[in-house]
C-alpha cells in the first residue's frame, strides 16, 4: 500500500506559476513510477504528466507540454509538477499517482494508487 498526499495547489493569476508536490509513504518509492492528473468541474479526469521510477523518463499532455515539468526526489520520497505560464483552462483539482514497476517506464494508464487531490484555480 502507497500513501500519496499532495499539497501546493491554490489560486493564482494567468501567467503565474505553482510547485505541487506530493509526498509518498508505505512503500519503496523508487518502485512507483508516477503520473500527475487533473479534474476540472464537469469534465472527466485526464493525464497531465508522468516519469519513471528513476526520473529519466517523463511524458506529457499536449496541452502542457513546455508550460509543465514533472521531477522526482527519490531520496525525499516527493515528485513535483512545476506549473509555468498559467492558464484558466489549467483549473482542476490534481492528483498524483502511483504505478508499480513494470517494465513499461512511463504509462498515461494503470495506476495503482491515487492522492486525494490539491485546488488549483486560475483567474483570468
Amino acid at each position: 500500500q502507497v500513501q500519496l498526499v499532495e499539497s501546493g495547489g491554490g489560486l493564482v493569476q494567468a501567467g503565474g506559476s505553482l510547485r505541487l508536490s506530493c509526498a509518498a509513504s508505505g512503500r519503496t518509492f523508487s518502485n512507483y513510477a508516477m503520473g500527475w492528473f487533473r479534474q476540472a468541474p464537469g469534465k472527466e479526469r485526464e493525464f497531465v504528466a508522468a516519469i519513471s521510477w528513476g526520473g529519466g523518463i517523463t511524458d506529457y499532455a499536449d496541452s502542457v507540454k513546455g508550460r509543465f515539468t514533472i521531477s522526482r526526489d527519490n531520496a525525499k520520497n516527493t515528485v513535483y509538477l512545476q506549473m509555468n505560464s498559467l492558464k484558466p483552462e489549467d483549473t482542476a483539482v490534481y492528483y498524483c499517482a502511483a504505478r508499480t514497476r513494470t517494465t513499461v517506464p512511463v504509462s498515461r494508464t494503470g495506476y495503482d494508487y491515487w492522492g486525494q487531490g490539491t485546488q488549483v484555480t486560475v483567474s483570468a
